[in-house]
């Protein structure tokens, strides 16, 4: 999201280097609280620098994107736990295709609250054994962020042929496949998933229709996804569209899912997976209520843990209470 509105005292700033800003856009942008994000320069020495100066590697920049979120919706620790998962946190020379110290990684605290975390964070990556060398991306102080020119925002939107060439070609895309959600991860996820849970989820079956948990389930409250708790739909989208399936107009933010091409069994149909587990949810179609803007996303129960709207506040997802106000 790129919101140019004035400030809110409720909202904070994250700021992470991770290599090339433009790639480091995607991952935040249209996740649940994510206010805006801009890419931009910080860390060095020379005010209001110039791309071609920063590349020049003389004003000791990195190229960063500060990230304005709502803390009630996103909180810190979950924009941590992203950032690490989109780059190499071992190269101290850069990242991937691109060299120099204006790619280096790092996290820019803004106040001591978040050093902490950030610094519980890298202690708790580093102790994972994910990376067989040690987590170099340093954690230092923010010093004043220079948004960068005007055709470095939302590079991907407006150059997204070679913003996709440019990341698989730099190697980033690898990496991030071969280090998470690797098969020792799934493993650790059989013994806290039933076995179609874990079928459905990360080898992407297909539950029976009318037999399955929430098919033609009426409570209200929100729907999660059973691996992360990632909030992904709401009773007060959901409606019965005689397939079986529970099936919902819409998601709780276009940020929580991605779609994909899906060409299996013989068809053309669009995937749809959770952003940040990356479960296999189901499929979205264009046969739904025209209504509501004619999408019909059939989802599988067995992706999904049911939060009733009298228990959002005890499990942790209290800021969608408002949905339910009323009823």
């Amino acid at each position: 999201m790129n919101d140019n509105s004035a400030p809110d005292k409720r909202y904070e700033e994250a700021t992470f280097a991770g290599g090339c800003f433009w790639c480091m856009v995607t991952p935040f942008e249209e996740m649940p609280g994510i206010i805006r994000v801009v890419s931009g320069y910080t860390g060095g020495h020379v005010k209001s620098p110039t791309y071609e100066e920063v590349c020049s590697e003389t004003t000791g920049h990195a190229e960063a994107v500060q990230i304005t979120f709502d803390p009630e919706l996103m909180p810190y620790e979950k924009l941590l736990d992203i950032f690490w998962q989109q780059i190499d946190p071992t190269d101290p020379g850069g990242q991937f295709y691109d060299r120099g110290s204006s790619y280096r990684t790092a996290i820019f605290y803004a106040n001591e609250e978040q050093r902490e975390k950030a610094e519980r964070s890298k202690q708790e990556l580093a102790e994972s054994g994910r990376f067989d060398r040690p987590i170099v991306t340093v954690i230092e102080p923010l010093a004043e962020f220079y948004p960068a020119e005007d055709y470095h925002q939302d590079y991907h939107k407006k150059n997204p042929l070679r913003y996709r060439m440019y990341r698989k070609g730099s190697g980033r895309d690898e990496f991030i496949s071969r280090h998470w959600n690797t098969s020792k991860d799934k493993e650790k996820l059989r013994s806290k998933l039933t076995e179609l849970q874990f079928e459905v989820t990360q080898n992407n079956a297909t539950e029976p229709p009318f037999r399955n948990e929430f098919w033609d389930h009426h409570e209200d409250g929100i729907y999660v996804d059973i691996v992360s708790g990632e909030p992904l739909f709401s009773s007060l989208d959901k409606y019965d569209s005689g397939c079986g399936w529970p099936s919902f107009t819409k998601p709780l933010g276009k940020g929580s899912i991605k779609e994909k091409d899906d060409f299996s069994h013989y068809m053309i149909r669009t995937e749809v997976r959770s952003r940040e587990a990356d479960s296999h949810l189901g499929h979205v179609f264009p046969d739904g209520p025209t209504e509501t803007g004619g999408l019909r996303y059939c989802i599988n129960s067995a992706a999904l843990r049911f939060i009733p709207k009298e228990d959002l506040e005890k499990e942790g997802y209290g800021q969608f209470l408002s949905l339910f106000e009323g009823k």
